[in-house]
């Protein structure tokens, strides 16, 4: 990435609101599990492992932040898809195999849509739906 672009993602993560810290890190959880997918179905899965792992250390640490006083229901919920995506992801860096990947995002795209939305209404001014 151009020194430009890395000083511009610097400052954008600085000063991000925590909801939109939330939304960049589900997309970037996304972006590596697309990465490594698409290399295992190249049959490169020496470039694989390393987004693919980076995406599981994301999905833990979202996991490891839902907080069950607010919303015990909501987090008991997003706690089994966390560990189902984490599931997911690590059997396609032992397996070699980019299905359970694409598992994994088909189960994270909607929540990453659902964020980015919510966030979008928030920073408008407007209720999230």
């Amino acid at each position: 990435m151009l020194p430009a672009a890395n000083r511009y993602r610097e400052i954008q993560n600085q000063t991000a609101s925590r909801e939109r810290l939330m939304v960049m890190l589900l997309e970037a959880a996304l972006r590596h599990i697309r990465f490594g997918a698409d290399a295992l179905e190249a049959k490169r899965s020496h470039e694989a492992h390393v987004p693919l792992t980076k995406a599981n250390e994301i999905v833990v640490e979202l996991h490891s932040t839902l907080d069950r006083t607010r919303a015990p229901e909501l987090c008991d919920q997003l706690a089994e898809v966390y560990r189902f995506i984490s599931f997911r992801v690590l059997r396609s860096i032992t397996s070699r195999d980019p299905a359970p990947a694409r598992e994994a995002l088909k189960a994270l795209e909607p929540i990453v849509e659902g964020f980015a939305s919510a966030v979008r209404a928030l920073e408008k001014g407007e209720e999230p739906r």
